[in-house]
Formats: structure tokens, sequence, C-alpha cells
């Protein structure tokens, strides 16, 4: 035989309520078998854990150093099973977060804020950063949600759309381009483009606008932070192509600076929550994403909301 929780709770019941009769009541047991159960673990203990006889019940020395392993071991197992529940209904649970793109933050800084709130059993993590590689985070629970706007094949990752966003290029308003209706592949042969540190392919800049056309700006120089990027533009030593929620009109207004569209034909993102398959209905993460879709649609101008935010399969 070895030491079982329900010979603690038992100790715990005697001590609660001071006789074998009302312990046996309150533990759903006749009083025989609490009798036999307490002859069990003494033979087992081979010393006695209760002083016979007594009133009110006292313990023994052994009685004593198992109910102090109750107070102990009981709280805990109790908290467990609560813990483990909250998991099976989808109420608790680890969110760990990767971002990419640092434009991100105005909207989904709010939205962990309220997250925090309505989920209050979720343990949050965050990282950023621009070397992402969303399918190798997810796979390897480095993450288990990123928002990006790359698709990377994967059967084991779906993209959940969260809503488009035009992208336009940031000039300053002393640039000979600042005026046009929008700027072609060909007005940027003399230009510096200001980009974030990532390999060009994932740059739509390069990859839906100046490639396609075979155009080379004089200069590409990296900037990871926004405020910096603006600056520069600001004072006329580059241009960038930027969410259009980060070209708002405060922004453009702050910096006076202007923002034009790519093309004639305008360019368009997506930007996505790129989830492992198996964790996509988690009722946690339907949470954020809801919360994330609210936030959205009231703090970004310009971009189209996807309500529904169908699934995506890559």
């Amino acid at each position: 035989m070895d030491l079982e929780i329900r010979h603690l709770k038992t100790l715990v019941g005697l001590k609660k309520t001071g006789s074998l009769v009302a312990a046996a009541e309150q533990l759903k047991l006749s009083q025989s078998a609490l009798s036999h159960q307490l002859k069990v673990l003494e033979d087992y203990l081979g010393t006695p854990v209760l002083v016979r006889k007594t009133r009110p019940m006292r313990f023994t020395p052994a009685g004593q150093k198992l109910l102090e392993l109750a107070d102990k071991v009981l709280p805990l197992i109790t908290q467990t099973e609560q813990q483990l529940s909250r998991i099976k209904t989808g109420d608790s649970g680890h969110l760990h977060i990767g971002v990419e793109c640092h434009s991100c933050f105005d909207w989904l800084m709010p939205t962990l804020d309220q997250y925090r709130v309505q989920w209050p059993d979720v343990e949050l993590d965050l990282s950023t950063g621009f070397d992402f590689n969303p399918v190798e985070s997810l796979l390897r629970a480095n993450a288990d949600l990123i928002i990006t706007s790359d698709i990377r094949n994967s059967d084991e990752i779906t993209y959940i759309p969260l809503f488009k966003y035009q992208l336009l290029l940031a000039v300053s308003r002393q640039h000979p381009l600042a005026s046009e209706a929008c700027i072609l592949a060909e007005d940027m042969y003399d230009d510096t483009l200001i980009t974030y540190p990532v390999e060009r392919q994932r740059l739509d800049i390069f990859t839906r606008f100046l490639t396609p056309a075979g155009v080379e700006p004089s200069l590409v120089r990296h900037s990871q932070v926004n405020a910096m990027t603006l600056q520069l533009i600001a004072s006329n030593r580059g241009v960038a192509a930027l969410p259009c929620w980060v070209l708002n009109k405060k922004m453009l207004e702050q910096y006076d600076i202007a923002a034009l569209p790519l093309g004639e034909q305008e360019i368009w993102g997506t930007l996505y929550a790129a989830i492992r398959n198996e964790d996509v209905q988690q009722p946690y993460i339907q949470g954020f994403l809801k919360l994330a879709r609210q936030t959205i649609s009231t703090h970004l101008e310009g971009i189209i909301p996807i309500e529904d935010g169908g699934n995506s399969p890559a």
C-alpha cells in the first residue's frame, strides 16, 4: 500500500469535524469504512495517527505530520484540477504572440490590454523582430500565433486574414513627387529607399512594384523603427513604402510628409494571424482574434477589416 490522497482527505475531515461519525458523513463513507481505512493506514505506517477515546479528538505526532502534508498538497491538487478544467474548456492556456512588424503595435497593444482583462487565466508572451519564420516558429512551439503579411506553404498552419491595407509611399513635402496623384516605378530610379531590414523577397515594394518594372533605386537603407523612418523622410533623406495605417492623418501632419499610392492600380496587402491548425478553434485564441478585429476597426485608418476572418490554410 502507498500513502494516498484519500488518506490525507480523511485526516483533514477528522480534524474539521472532530468525530468519526461527522467525518464519515462529510466524506460520504460509512463509519465502519472510515474506521477500516484508518486501521489500514496505521498498519501501513506502523504507528497510530489518532489518540483514541479522547474528547476533543487528538492526533498523534504521526497524524500531525500527515496533516501538515495535507495542508501543502491538497490545495495544490485542487488548484491544478481547476486549471486543468479551464484548459479543457479553453478558458486557460498560454498564448505566445510573435510580431514581425513594429507598426502592428498601434492596434496590438490596445488589443492585449483588453485581452488581459477578459482572459485573465491565459498567460501572455510577446516576441518581436523581423526574422520570424512563421512556419518554423509555430511548428517548434516557439510561438502560438504570429502576426504576418507573408504566407508560407505548410499543411500544418492556418492563416486567418485580419484586414487589408494599402501600401503607400511616404515622401517629404519638398520631394519633387509630393504633388503627384500616384507614384510610378520609374519615378524611383533616383531615390533612396528606406525599408525594414528583411529580405527583398518579403517586401511588396520590390516584389510587386519595382522588380517587375526592372527598377532599382539609387540606394537602399534600412530602419527598424517607424519613427526614425519618418524622421528621415521628413528631412528629405529618403522615401519609404509603409502601411496606410502608419501614414494616417496625424502622422502626415506631425512629420509634414505626403503619402502617395503606388501605381495607378494601387498595391494592397493583407495582414494575417498564423496559427497551428490544431489550435485555431481554441476559445482563448478565438477570443484574441475577436478582440483584435474590434480594435482594428476602431484604431486604424484606411484599412478594410475582414470580419469573418475566413481561414486560409497555406
